[in-house]
């Protein structure tokens, strides 16, 4: 039988999360919970009252500085961390509310590192990279190995689902290596006090033959966000992966869909499409998926 408790806003969400075997359910209250929390345990079960009821959230941020004397970075914001495989989450909210990205920089609200992940009728809310899809890219396992711990540096394919869920960002907040799965979500962008932004930002390696996936979903926008200011993806690293598939979109998208990530020459390598594909995307954007 599966080990099933019940905690409140006022536990120490933590170590009851340490302390559970796998395969726990976690039921937890409404309320917001301000605490940073990391999921090492496999198989756990985190199951809200509501996206809008029960509320994960801090307020880490890439220039703040650690106990450590360095800055955060983008990899240490996280408000919760899923370092296990197997875990899913429903009914709750997971928000980074530092705000102000152009001053503080990154500032994560879920950061994945597990396996067989999944997340239904959720929130995920900040501003620039609001969501980790991991693994982080090769270069980067290597140049934060004296920053990150190796649960943070997992170097194997990880999968992902997202169903049904908002996930609200500026720039970049959805960005990753992972093969992840967005089904009937909302894609919602936010204005952080820029002019523009993008939603997705993959990374995927040339061998990674699946990305990201959107499959109906639905790109809306907060009414301060501009008309063609916002781009569905540009690739983080060359040959990054992203497919949208019979989404919808708000006038917020801009005409031409994706963006090359300035003059990096990424829009040779990446492999970006969309079914179907609207008339005046960019060249390099394709009407099917690879083979």
């Amino acid at each position: 039988m599966r080990t099933e408790i019940t905690a409140g806003p006022e536990s120490p969400l933590q170590d009851i999360l340490d302390m559970l075997p796998p395969g726990a359910i976690v039921n937890l209250r409404p309320g917001v919970y301000r605490q940073k929390l990391q999921i090492r345990t496999p198989g756990l079960t985190l199951l809200g009252a509501g996206a809008e009821e029960t509320r994960l959230v801090y307020d880490d941020y890439a220039r703040k500085l650690h106990p450590d004397g360095r800055e955060y970075n983008t990899f240490r914001t996280w408000t919760l961390a899923v370092c296990a495989d197997g875990v899913s989450m429903r009914g709750l909210s997971v928000e980074n509310d530092a705000l102000s990205p152009r001053e503080k920089g990154q500032e994560v609200a879920l950061s994945v590192y597990g396996d067989e992940f999944q997340m239904e009728d959720c929130v995920l809310r900040s501003t620039q990279d609001t969501l980790f899809v991991g693994p982080l890219p090769k270069d980067l396992i290597l140049r934060y190995v004296d920053l990150l711990p190796p649960e943070l540096r997992v170097d194997r394919l990880l999968s992902q689902r997202f169903l049904r869920c908002r996930i609200e960002g500026s720039v970049d907040f959805i960005f990753g290596c992972g093969r992840a799965l967005f089904r009937d979500c909302e894609i919602r962008s936010v204005f952080d006090g820029r002019t523009g932004g993008f939603a997705a930002a993959p990374a995927h390696a040339l061998e990674q033959k699946e990305g990201f996936l959107f499959q109906n979903c639905a790109f809306t926008r907060e009414a301060d966000v501009a008309d063609g200011s916002i781009f569905l993806a540009r690739p983080w690293r060359d040959y990054g992966l992203a497919v949208f598939e019979d989404c919808r979109y708000e006038g917020h998208i801009c005409p031409e869909g994706f963006d090359p990530w300035l003059d990096s020459g990424r829009d040779k390598t990446a492999r970006f499409a969309e079914i179907p594909l609207r008339p005046g995307r960019v060249s390099w954007a394709k009407a099917q998926r690879e083979s």
